[in-house]
């Protein structure tokens, strides 16, 4: 004998499945595309994406402040200065995604050095 599902159970089977819909349809439009879509759906974007943003924006090496200003003046999100100098830190020494141009300056690793 199958157990009734209740329709309270169902609904929430039903919001998980369009909440994971949602979430790929924004996935798939890009950073872009989600920022535009929803400007909630910034908080469920990754801070390295909004800095790498931000940074790939500028074009050229940029001090920690700064871009923590133009990702809250941006994407109207505020990010914590420790963790963020933190994670980016982790991305250099890795030799991911960042390179230190200065102190607690950073610029993209595929942006060219201005010597």
């Amino acid at each position: 004998m199958a157990k009734e599902i209740s329709s309270n159970d169902l609904c929430n089977v039903l919001e998980t499945m369009l909440e994971s819909g949602l979430k790929a349809l924004r996935s798939a439009k890009g950073l872009d595309g989600r920022l535009e879509a929803n400007r909630k759906a910034a908080g469920k974007i990754s801070n390295m994406l909004l800095v790498s943003d931000i940074l790939r924006e500028a074009g050229e090496p940029l001090h920690i402040n700064e871009i923590l200003d133009r990702v809250q003046k941006r994407h109207g999100v505020k990010l914590r200065r420790e963790s963020i100098v933190s994670a980016m830190t982790k991305k250099v020494l890795d030799g991911h995604t960042f390179r230190r141009t200065g102190r607690n300056e950073f610029a993209l690793l595929d942006q060219e050095e201005d010597e």
